[in-house]
């Protein structure tokens, strides 16, 4: 049985997806899967600017979905939301099946 959600409710999904549908957040969360990172550490590892991880990770903070804590003068963030990943390998999934599909249409190897 489905249940009709409030258009509240609604506006609060889309803002998660929204918050979701940038890439380089994904890959935040996927490196914060299982383990705390700094931010030198996350813009190392994604080949980015300071100031551009750290603006991703203030969204996905404020979206609940990353937590921190400083550790000396250093701040170290950590998956908070698991949902938020169950959500992107669901996607991820998706998308995979789909363009498997193309290629098997296409007669193209995937």
């Amino acid at each position: 049985m489905s249940v009709v959600a409030s258009d509240d409710l609604l506006e609060l999904v889309a803002r998660r997806f929204q918050v979701l549908g940038e890439p380089t957040r994904i890959k935040i969360l996927a490196l914060l899967e299982d383990r705390e990172i700094s931010v030198q550490q996350l813009t190392t590892e994604l080949d980015s600017t300071h100031p551009n991880v750290s603006k991703h990770l203030g969204v996905l903070h404020r979206a609940g979905m990353v937590a921190r804590r400083k550790d000396g003068n250093r701040v170290l963030y950590r998956l908070a939301d698991y949902t938020a990943r169950l959500l992107i390998g669901k996607a991820t999934a998706a998308v995979t099946g789909h363009v498997e599909e193309l290629a098997a249409i296409v007669g193209v190897d995937s």
